[in-house]
């Protein structure tokens, strides 16, 4: 049988352009400029939570560590080791392992590539109105209106 091309609702994650973008005010980008996401979500037309492949490069990471006060998260390793870093300190993740984040529960985490090859993982996460984002180890804040807004934690603009 022929090889053909997919048809919504089925998606070849390879076909969705890789995002190296990212909201975060220009002193804080650095920090994720290794990160390539494939917003796969967005590319089926999912509406009530948002799908991304993404890719980290050596020593880069996922996010400024952070948690939400609106919004679950999951991630799950396909490729690579990344280093999941808590409020509880780091643990590894290897390919099959995942790892979740409950709305409102005041623990930051962000991935780190802490090895020479690139890694990659599948993130979760739902549209909740109303989210607001905090960042424990930086002086940054974040609201969902409707895009996120940053913020320093005393309410001044970046």
């Amino acid at each position: 049988m022929p090889k053909t091309s997919p048809k919504l609702p089925v998606l070849d994650p390879k076909a969705v352009e890789g995002l190296r973008r990212t909201g975060y005010p220009d002193k804080f980008k650095p920090r994720v400029a290794g990160r390539e996401k494939r917003v796969l979500g967005n590319a089926l037309g999912l509406q009530n939570f948002g799908v991304n492949l993404v890719k980290l490069e050596p020593g880069a990471q996922s996010a400024l560590r952070h948690w939400h006060s609106q919004q679950d998260e999951f991630v799950w390793m396909i490729e690579g080791e990344l280093a999941l870093v808590t409020d509880a300190g780091e643990q590894v993740l290897t390919p099959g392992m995942c790892a979740g984040f409950p709305k409102g529960k005041a623990d930051g985490h962000h991935l780190v590539n802490r090895s020479a090859k690139d890694a990659w993982y599948l993130e979760v996460g739902d549209r909740s109105a109303g989210d607001v984002a905090a960042y424990p180890d930086d002086d940054l804040g974040a609201s969902l209106v409707p895009t996120y807004k940053f913020t320093k934690k005393d309410g001044s603009p970046y």
